[in-house]
């Protein structure tokens, strides 16, 4: 809520300046980014109540302290905190213990949809709650959300569950060094720090141009994004349906690269009444496209047994993007202008352009969990890894789970179905 606004309400702060304006956007991403990992291992340990609970407490207080703060640094702090409940993989990991092997996938699919519903309602309430009743009235706001999830979770999601060490829903740390040197994820996750560097460099300057170059009052915010928003999404989707559907999702994924450092470069060049709507909306629709076939793309490229190491790199790449974003576009706002920022941002993305053509086309690949439970290991790796449509097979020595992927086009789900988990 705060993305779509703070450029606009910074000089009510008397330290304002572009470099503060972008450490403050960006400084959520950072803390984020180093805790999402640790917190998650920790949850294996202590449970996964606690460290949700403790995380949406540190938010709620990251949001008093940025409500109540009456300077940029004290804003800084505030967001920075709100970081530190980095909860994400941790309730990945809880949706893990809590759902079948069968229904798991629509869990996660469910989660993604909320997610991505909840940032383009962000981005209209956030103008019109600043609006009305000031920019700190949308922290009271968040630390008002974060209580109402303690209740949720608290009040509806069972209590009574065995924490399962899954390796498709948490990090393994011995895993870390050989994903990081695996080609194909390395892209992937340079391709969404790039995302949303990209993206929270341009909010540095989108609510300044909205309102001073295109002339639309604060109140006129909300319906302003609202219609860029869900335009790229109306863009997005069918782009992405051909792509999955004609097999053809590398093309439309570079396409949508190509597109999104078309339309930076283009705002750097040159912004008109007519220009700069159009390329903001080009902007948003690569953005929603990317933003839904990245993680789709990690999933399918990642070794057996190894998605929950892979997303947690992925997420820190995600948040440590949107650091480097607010602390790029502000330092280059500072120094460039708003020119040079999008110059900048737009030079980044034609380097991912550049490592995007050359990633191998994703294959329609999946993950599952089966249970081993007190079969024979040897027996069960012949039978599994002899199954029609099964990839690759991970086993772990004194572990009762096996992790295999398969081709969804071609696997025998049926001669599966004893060995779910």
């Amino acid at each position: 809520m705060v993305l779509p606004v703070l450029a606009v309400y910074q000089h009510q702060y008397a330290d304002a300046s572009p470099l503060l304006l972008g450490l403050t956007l960006g400084a959520y991403g950072l803390t984020q980014a180093l805790l999402q990992i640790p917190l998650g291992l920790l949850s294996d340990r202590i449970g996964r109540r606690p460290v949700i609970i403790g995380g949406l407490l540190l938010f709620i207080a990251g949001s008093i302290v940025a409500a109540m703060a009456e300077s940029m640094l004290g804003l800084i702090m505030g967001r920075a905190l709100q970081g530190l409940g980095a909860i994400a993989s941790t309730l990945m990991a809880m949706v893990a213990d809590l759902t079948s092997e069968e229904k798991r996938t629509v869990a996660m699919a469910s989660i993604g949809a909320s997610i991505g519903l909840s940032f383009i309602l962000a981005m209209i309430v956030g103008p019109i709650v600043a609006a009305a009743m000031g920019l700190s009235a949308i922290f009271w706001l968040t630390a008002l959300l974060g209580l109402i999830g303690i209740l949720i979770f608290v009040l509806f999601v069972p209590n009574n569950i065995q924490v399962h060490r899954n390796r498709e829903a948490l990090a393994d740390v011995s895993q870390i060094a050989v994903l990081l040197r695996e080609p194909t994820l390395l892209r992937l996750n340079f391709g969404i720090f790039a995302l949303h560097l990209a993206l929270m460099a341009v909010f540095v300057v989108i609510p300044n141009i909205l309102a001073m170059e295109l002339g639309l009052g604060s109140d006129n915010l909300w319906w302003v994004y609202l219609a860029l928003l869900g335009g790229g999404f109306v863009l997005m989707i069918p782009a992405m349906v051909l792509g999955e559907k004609l097999q053809r999702q590398k093309l439309s994924f570079c396409a949508a690269v190509a597109l999104l450092a078309m339309a930076t470069l283009v705002l750097g060049w040159q912004r008109s009444l007519v220009l700069t709507p159009l390329m903001l909306l080009a902007f948003f629709a690569a953005f929603n496209l990317l933003e839904a076939s990245l993680p789709s793309w990690l999933s399918k490229a990642c070794p057996a047994g190894s998605r929950g190491t892979a997303m947690g790199l992925y997420s820190t790449s995600q948040f440590l993007g949107a650091f480097a974003g607010g602390a790029l576009g502000g330092w280059s706002l500072q120094q460039f202008g708003v020119d040079g920022l999008f110059l900048v941002v737009g030079v980044i993305l034609l380097v991912w352009l550049f490592l995007a053509v050359g990633l191998e086309a994703p294959r329609p690949l999946q993950t599952i969990v089966l249970q081993v439970g007190d079969r024979d290991v040897d027996d069960f790796a012949k039978i599994i890894s002899t199954t029609k449509g099964v990839e690759d097979i991970l086993m772990i020595k004194g572990e009762p789970l096996a992790y295999i992927k398969v081709d969804k086009r071609v696997v025998d789900m049926a001669s599966l179905q004893p060995y779910f988990n």
